[in-house]
């Protein structure tokens, strides 16, 4: 194990946290940032739309998320940056990234893709409509799967947006909030079970809808966020979360948007 490596692993947390050089407030900083931002930067979407008299702009903005989405990572790592420089870590301490188990983690990050993506959240989706909506096969919201946006908002999203998103995710959640809130509470399975909450409902909010709809994100991508924090725990290394979390945004841009 490198010095490296081993700046984000548990025993080096706890000393940061004893020494005071780590924020209690930090963890739950992050779990709120992302749900809040993901909220202002619609409503600013929004906002835009309705000046520029784009036609039902209340429904319209749900197509923008992979645009705006980007605010919510900027205001995320700025956020990020910060509480890592009160650490006296920096930003890419929190991946661990090691050259020598890449024979490792790729073939993992392959398989999160190939395996546990699919599985959680078909799995969820099921459980996901049957109690948000009392069916397998209800009507659901436009732009719940299929979005259509100009030509520069689909490129935009399919060059630009799913590289940062997934990065950004991984150290906010995994990279950052589930190792200290772990030193902090002492307990994994309360870390992990905030950590799911927030990060799902997170996705409660790409886009807002309607408080029926929320829960429906919620529960689909419940499954999904346990398993990838579970994984983080046993590599302590974000790299294979990190491609997994790359290939599931890169097939979610290429196969869900459409031009209009």
């Amino acid at each position: 194990m490198t010095a490296l490596v081993a700046i984000n692993f548990p025993d080096a947390i706890q000393s940061r946290l004893a020494a005071g050089r780590l924020p209690r407030f930090g963890p739950l900083l992050m779990l709120f940032a992302r749900p809040a931002l993901a909220l202002l930067a619609q409503a600013l979407t929004l906002l835009i739309l309705t000046q520029l008299n784009v036609s039902n702009a209340v429904v319209a903005v749900r197509n923008w998320w992979s645009v705006y989405g980007t605010l919510i990572d900027l205001g995320c790592l700025g956020l990020l940056l910060w509480l890592t420089r009160r650490e006296g870590i920096r930003l890419g301490d929190l991946i661990a990234f090691s050259r020598n188990k890449l024979k490792t983690d790729i073939p993992l990050g392959l398989g999160i893709f190939i395996i546990v993506f699919p599985i959680t959240v078909f799995g969820g989706g099921m459980l996901a409509r049957l109690i948000a909506y009392g069916s397998l096969n209800p009507v659901l919201p436009e732009a719940t799967f299929i979005r259509v946006l100009p030509l520069l908002g689909v490129l935009y999203s399919r060059l630009l947006f799913w590289p940062l998103w997934s990065v950004t995710e991984e150290l906010t959640y995994n990279g950052y909030a589930l190792p200290r809130l772990k030193a902090i509470t002492r307990s994994p399975w309360l870390s992990v079970a905030l950590v799911c909450f927030f990060w799902s409902i997170q996705h409660s909010f790409l886009p807002w809808v309607n408080p029926q709809h929320a829960l429906y994100l919620f529960i689909t991508f419940v499954p999904l966020t346990i398993v990838l924090q579970l994984i983080y725990l046993r590599v302590r290394r974000l790299t294979p979360l990190i491609l997994g979390h790359w290939l599931m945004d890169l097939v979610s841009v290429l196969f869900m948007l459409q031009i209009g």
